[in-house]
């Protein structure tokens, strides 16, 4: 390992992160929070499905964790727990409307990171269902004054493996998803592989909002983002469609953003924060936001 690689463990390991619950409208609202002494910016990270802000803090492998890694490269990371997951899980089904949601979620931004030193602004990463959020609050008027956003473990199209896989009758239908998200089983330490470490129940709401987002919302939405976007899929994604031509789809929805780039992650699957190949990941998510603070000043 070289010096480099080698204080990037230490100082991820030194990298405090703390837990934080506000009232918003009477909605509790949870995220963790690791600051950076004098940030370049802040990340706002968002989680996918049946999980929460956990899946930023790799279990054990503190160099996997963008809540550690970001830090000590000068980012702040605000972990959010979207609404319906963490303190808001008991609210799930009167926070269901995407406006609402949207709202809940840049007034806990606002809450946690109050006078908090920012940089040059938030970036907003979204990970998987978390996408349909980080989407809708970039195309808000709101969004207009972020750095950018970074979308990873989503689509429009599932891949052929998985309309196979969830189409077949019989039991098991849970196992089937189970190996979609988390295959090729090499690509993540024995320890996360699975997620039973980070797992989370789900809001109800997420069974009908998906299925409108990508099949409507997603492309009304995305003709709305007037900021950068990168668009990360992993090498060996098996839930959604990655080919060129979708990839191609997919980025032409973004008719207002100045930038649109496409990234494909060597070695990594759908669960990108997760897996042995997380710090390369992230620092290329870094690397765009960096250029996203140089364009912007």
């Amino acid at each position: 390992m070289t010096s480099a690689g080698s204080d990037l463990v230490r100082l991820s390991h030194e990298m405090p992160i703390s837990s934080h619950v506000v009232d918003v409208d009477g909605v509790p609202m949870s995220a963790l929070l690791a600051e950076a002494a004098d940030p370049r910016a802040v990340i706002v990270a968002i989680h996918g499905g049946v999980t929460t802000s956990a899946y930023f803090d790799c279990p054990g492998h503190p160099r996997l964790s963008l809540l550690r890694t970001a830090p000590a490269l000068g980012f702040t990371v605000l972990a959010i727990d979207r609404p319906g997951y963490g303190s808001s899980a008991p609210y799930a089904a009167d926070i269901a409307p995407a406006a609402r949601r949207v709202d809940l979620a840049y007034a806990l931004v606002e809450r946690v990171l109050g006078a908090r030193p920012r940089g040059a602004g938030t970036f907003v990463l979204a990970h998987s269902a978390g996408c349909e959020l980080a989407v809708r609050m970039a195309a808000d008027e709101r969004g207009a004054q972020l750095l950018g956003i970074e979308l990873a473990g989503t689509g429009r199209e599932h891949h052929p493996e998985a309309i196979r896989s969830l189409t077949a009758g019989g039991p098991g239908r849970g196992d089937r998803l189970r190996e979609l998200l988390w295959q090729p089983s090499r690509l993540y330490p024995a320890e996360v592989f699975g997620g039973a470490a980070i797992a989370s129940p789900g809001p109800a709401y997420e069974a009908t909002m998906m299925p409108r987002w990508v099949a409507h919302d997603f492309a009304r939405a995305a003709a709305n983002v007037r900021v950068p976007v990168q668009f990360t899929v992993g090498a060996h994604e098996k839930v959604w469609r990655t080919d060129p031509r979708a990839l191609g789809e997919i980025t032409a929805l973004f008719t207002a953003a100045p930038r649109v780039v496409v990234n494909e992650q060597a070695d990594a699957g759908h669960n990108l924060s997760m897996g042995h190949s997380a710090a390369a990941y992230h620092l290329r998510v870094m690397s765009f936001i960096e250029e996203c603070v140089i364009a912007r000043r």
